[in-house]
């Protein structure tokens, strides 16, 4: 009894480390690596500091719980308003504004913890395997580059776990989490448009497996299914409307019309044949794509080699997994469909599950649409380590001889050092050299021309900007910290059919597609532009470089 106790203790104090780990790999430098903010992390943080306020958006909607609108995009306005308090207490700057993704991802190891627990809950390794899970989680390439920036699917993740966790929770010995379950299943409708399928094929999958358990405990089902109901009604509206698919056909394989002309072409060329009409069918083609697309996101070149191919997710030379788990990640899929413990199988079907919308994208691996896999990657692989323990002590105590013992020895040690060693490759690249290399990913060079534009800004009539480097608004509205009724009052705000939105101006501040140089005949203007094709006869006021010192911002006058 006292063995146990003092087990427990050791179990609770390597967590403790665990998370203290984790934390640090998504706070340690969080304001200045990455080295910019993208244009939604700046939306994020203006929005809370608007809604901070006077409790509108940056175009004046009160309390939306529908959505936010940004750039032709209509977000899930959760993340802005989990960032309302960071931003009050540390002020509108990167750190507040990424706050709640460092915060909840550090959340997200803690909890993945007690979700394994509850998965392998009648297992005498359930303790082991929860810690490799949540200790791989911390480690993770993938989760700390996501953890470390303003993705809100960051938020949608921790939301799945945690519906997963409670829910099992209110089958195995707390049937009232089951209400809890459907309040964070139900939130994470407002975090991510991932999630927004996901989740209900997730509850849906849960729900057929414990349907005898679910009958049994009928007062706390019911009562979970009309909190969920309730809590996710005032966006029932949005979702059904044409402005919630313009993001999915803006990205999705089946609005791709060469799939069509390519179809057309082939039953063309087999002069229309009937049998052509079935094989080269656009449905079949399509599906094609869909197969080939969900695939591209276990490419094992995306999962342990490269990562993914946009820098803002991937440091381009460690995957989104280390080497290190090819091995245990293999080896725990066959030995979890072997043994089969516990809740074994929600493990796999939310892997597979978790895939399918980024499979319908064009734009595939991509790891930030499948992030709501995690942690079974991560699971998968602490199954598969723990086994390969116990596989090498059952090892020793077969064979006792002096070279099996001194050879399961160096295979412990060796799977020590290699996942040090793939650890420290990580850490040291992303915190010695990713900003340099990749700053120019990150819209870096922004804040500094903005903060020269300010100290110079009443010596002129307007203030010129190029569009060239994306949304360059959002970045003055979050570093000038322009009060939001200022903005409304002054912007000029064009809104296409398509719901993109173009913010022209707002006071002294112009972002034309086309530079105006003749404004500069009776005005004093100065001009931000790329310095690439200027015109002849320009004063440089100013130069701003990227962090490898590549020129990327000129201010200058005429």
């Amino acid at each position: 009894m006292k063995l146990k106790i003092e087990a427990k203790k050791k179990y609770w104090v390597l967590l403790f480390l665990t998370v203290v780990i984790a934390a640090f790999l998504r706070f340690y430098q969080l304001g200045i690596n990455p080295p910019a903010l993208t244009w939604d992390e700046a939306a994020w943080g203006y929005n809370a500091y608007s809604i901070g306020i006077n409790g509108q958006d940056e175009f004046g909607r009160f309390l939306p719980l529908d959505f936010l609108e940004s750039f032709g995009d209509f977000k899930p306005p959760i993340y802005a308003y989990l960032d309302i308090i960071p931003v009050k207490i540390f002020g509108l700057n990167e750190f507040a504004a990424r706050f709640p993704s460092a915060l909840f991802g550090t959340l997200t190891v803690l909890l993945t913890f007690f979700l394994v627990r509850r998965i392998f809950q009648r297992s005498k390794n359930k303790e082991l395997i929860a810690l490799l899970s949540a200790f791989f989680l911390a480690i993770s390439p993938w989760h700390i580059l996501l953890s470390r920036a303003a993705f809100e699917a960051n938020i949608a993740t921790f939301f799945i776990i945690a519906g997963v966790w409670a829910f099992l929770a209110g089958i195995q010995d707390r049937r009232w989490y089951l209400i809890i379950s459907a309040i964070f299943f139900a939130l994470s409708f407002y975090t991510f448009n991932t999630a927004r399928i996901v989740s209900p094929l997730l509850v849906l999958i849960l729900t057929l497996a414990f349907r005898k358990e679910l009958l049994i405990r009928k007062k706390e089902t019911i009562s979970a299914l009309i909190l969920g109901a309730l809590i996710v009604f005032p966006i029932i509206g949005f979702l059904i409307s044409p402005q919630a698919g313009l993001r999915f056909k803006e990205v999705n394989i089946f609005s791709d019309i060469n799939v069509v002309k390519t179809a057309n072409q082939e039953i063309a060329n087999d002069q229309n044949a009937f049998w052509s009409k079935l094989i080269h069918n656009r449905r079949v083609l399509y599906s094609i794509q869909f197969v080939k697309h969900y695939f591209d996101n276990l490419n094992p070149n995306f999962l342990f080699i490269k990562g993914d191919g946009n820098p803002k997710f991937s440091t381009q030379d460690v995957g989104q997994m280390y080497i290190f788990d090819i091995v245990f990640f293999i080896s725990g899929i066959l030995f979890l469909f072997r043994k089969k413990e516990g809740n074994w199988w929600i493990i796999p079907l939310w892997l597979l599950i978790g895939i399918i919308p980024a499979a319908t994208a064009r734009e595939t691996p991509h790891a930030l649409r499948i992030e709501t896999t995690l942690p079974t990657f991560q699971i998968f692989v602490a199954y598969g380590f723990v086994s390969f323990l116990y596989w090498v002590k059952k090892l020793d105590l077969r064979f006792r001889t002096y070279d099996l013992r001194k050879f399961s020895y160096v295979l412990i040690l060796t799977s020590y050092v290699l996942l040090f060693m793939n650890f420290l490759y990580f850490y040291h690249n992303y915190f010695s050299h990713y900003s340099h290399q990749y700053s120019g990913e990150w819209q870096y060079g922004y804040k500094e021309s903005i903060d020269y534009v300010k100290s110079v800004e009443n010596n002129f009539d307007y203030i010129q900007v190029t569009n060239a480097l994306g949304r360059p608004y959002i970045y003055y509205l979050f570093y000038t910290k322009t009060n939001p009724d200022e903005f409304r009052k002054t912007a000029d705000i064009q809104r296409d059919a398509f719901g993109f939105v173009t913010v022209k101006s707002f006071g002294k501040y112009i972002f034309p597609t086309d530079y105006n140089y003749s404004l500069s005949k009776t005005k004093k203007v100065l001009y931000i532009n790329t310095p690439y094709k200027l015109p002849e006869n320009i004063k440089i006021q100013k130069t701003f470089y990227l962090l490898n010192g590549q020129a990327v911002l000129v201010a200058y006058t005429i």
